[in-house]
């Protein structure tokens, strides 16, 4: 993991010297909120439905024990106990109070944290493969890439002031799980003729306008990535609307041009930013890399996971579920679902923190990540300490086994926090997940992603849903659209709409309907819900949502 340099610490110090004072001109009444406003969100401050929340990077996901303590403690000392990660890798403070986010900054900079291009038309926090670095099926780990990236964007003077938000996202693997498609650029690690390379993606986007990304090169050398990414980001940010923020994102831009024109300017700019690297990037990407090196793996027996996980149905069906192949023999990939039945999707409590940073420490490396789906992940644990894992995890109620299931539910905090929200996600994702808790079909279901957004800003990645709910108001009545055959991995697709909407009251029911169709028509226990849309398409799930309309149609006929 990357360590901060005595020059990192000084430039953070430095911000959050600058936006203490800030804070407290806002405060003494020396700057409005008009004037104080470009100022906190250069600093991941928002101002939210109820109070001002804080968004802290977590730079690809990746944390240490340390950066998880330090993250409770500001949970418990300035908030109210509790955090929200989100599909970003972020953890947002939904209730810090002005005079505190100074402090708050601090705090982070102690374990080399910070808050900085969390918000604002900027590059955003780079986003990576969860697995990174322990995927069995990885090319290369993308995280020392992840890392060039981050610095290369962070306070870049021509990025700072761009028509919109800017995110990039990467992967290792060919198996994506960091969904680079709906990303304004998308990286793979590929592999070409024995040489690591990196296709590139770009014009991904969700909200209003959902957009897959389209593949401007197929294969960027290392020593070219950087300043061809510069190529790209430079490139839009002149050609980028800013008369009209809904069309300001590079995927109208790449749109509006084709993207046969966008990569001639790309490549034409490209030529020209090259000669200005000189190979410090690379240099500084050989240093970074040093960060990286593997844990020290050991060689031990796997004898008591097999006696567990051949005595304990509880221990199976959690191994079944929440582990993952790791490329080393004898280790797992532990996912530690914080979704509860019932729970927020994406909470965690401070005293959750204290035990996962505990956990990580006694048996994962020293080694958490945060998942774009909102949950936690131990990325190395030999496989003879997972049960051990297991009991700890039960003690706190993080030892839920539905990684992947229908109620690992991906949610934005909607209406119940945000003030651009027009419907809540929060409760109709507890009450899914309650619903078919009862009902006892989750493992019959199997794999299955559901996704709610509270707006058509889309942070709940809805569009690439198996099943996709989006909230709107409908004269001031909740509305849910609900979208089937979504997908967010390297075979990216954006959910079709079944339908009209449904009220708040029978969105469950709905959701209900859908899966029984599916278990209805499926061709067998093992194909999963995808699948089957995609050999049956929207015709069988239609018909049941809306059997009125379809049986006045029959009568017509």
């Amino acid at each position: 993991m990357y360590a901060y340099s005595e020059f990192d610490t000084d430039f953070i110090a430095e911000r959050n010297r600058q936006f203490r004072a800030q804070v407290e001109r806002r405060i003494d009444g020396s700057l409005t909120e008009d004037e104080f406003r470009p100022l906190r969100l250069m600093n991941g401050l928002y101002l939210q439905l109820h109070a001002y929340m804080l968004r802290v990077a977590i730079p690809y996901g990746s944390l240490d024990s340390a950066k998880m303590r330090q993250l409770a403690y500001i949970a418990q000392r300035w908030d109210k106990g509790y955090g929200h990660f989100t599909t970003r890798q972020n953890i947002q403070y939904n209730w810090p109070k002005l005079n505190d986010v100074p402090d708050i900054l601090d705090a982070l900079g102690e374990v080399g944290m910070h808050a900085i291009q969390t918000s604002g038309n900027t590059i955003r926090n780079v986003t990576a493969d969860h697995f990174a670095g322990a995927a069995a099926d990885e090319i290369a780990d993308p995280r020392p890439v992840a890392e060039l990236i981050r610095q290369w964007s962070t306070d870049h003077p021509e990025f700072q002031f761009m028509p919109r938000k800017f995110k990039i996202a990467i992967t290792g693997s060919p198996n994506d799980r960091a969904v680079t498609a709906a990303h304004d650029i998308g990286i793979r690690i590929v592999e070409k003729d024995g040489e690591i390379g990196y296709q590139v993606i770009v014009g991904g986007g969700l909200g209003r306008t959902p957009m897959i990304g389209k593949v401007i090169s197929d294969f960027v050398t290392e020593e070219d990535l950087l300043p061809y990414l510069e190529a790209i980001v430079s490139v839009w940010n002149v050609l980028g609307r800013r008369d009209n923020k809904y069309k300001a994102r590079i995927k109208i831009t790449v749109h509006e041009h084709g993207i046969d024109e966008i990569r001639r300017l790309v490549d034409a700019r490209f030529a020209e930013v090259k000669p200005t690297f000189k190979g410090v990037d690379q240099q500084l990407l050989a240093e970074i890399r040093k960060h990286f090196h593997p844990p020290a793996f050991r060689n031990a027996p796997t004898d008591a996971f097999d006696q567990a996980y051949e005595n304990d149905p509880v221990f199976r069906s959690w191994a079944d579920t929440n582990l993952t192949e790791h490329k080393i023999n004898g280790y797992a990939i532990a996912q530690i679902s914080i979704k509860a039945h019932g729970e927020t999707p994406g909470d965690a409590s401070a005293e959750q923190m204290e035990v996962m940073a505990d956990l990580a420490e006694k048996y994962g490396h020293d080694e958490l990540r945060i998942s774009h789906e909102q949950n936690v992940v131990l990325p190395h644990v030999h496989k003879s300490d997972l049960p051990a894992l297991h009991a700890e995890l039960k003690k706190v109620g993080l030892a839920t086994a539905n990684i992947g299931l229908i109620s690992d539910i991906i949610a934005c905090p909607g209406m119940d926090y945000c003030a651009l929200a027009t419907a809540r996600s929060i409760p109709i994702a507890q009450e899914i997940a309650v619903r078919f808790d009862e009902l006892k079909l989750e493992h019959e279901i199997g794999d299955i992603k559901i996704k709610i957004s509270g707006c058509i800003n889309a942070c709940g990645h809805h569009h690439v849903g198996h099943i996709g709910i989006l909230g709107l108001d409908r004269a001031g009545v909740e509305n849910y659209q609900i979208t089937l055959g979504g997908d967010h991995s390297e075979n990216a697709n954006l959910g079709d709409r079944t339908g009209p909407g449904f009220p708040a009251e029978s969105v469950v029911d709905a959701i209900e309907t859908i899966v029984r169709t599916y278990l209805a028509v499926r061709s067998s226990a093992d194909e999963t819900f995808l699948e089957t849309y995609r050999r049956t398409g929207m015709e069988p799930f239609k018909a049941a949502l809306y059997p009125s309309k379809e049986e006045a149609k029959a009568d017509a006929a």
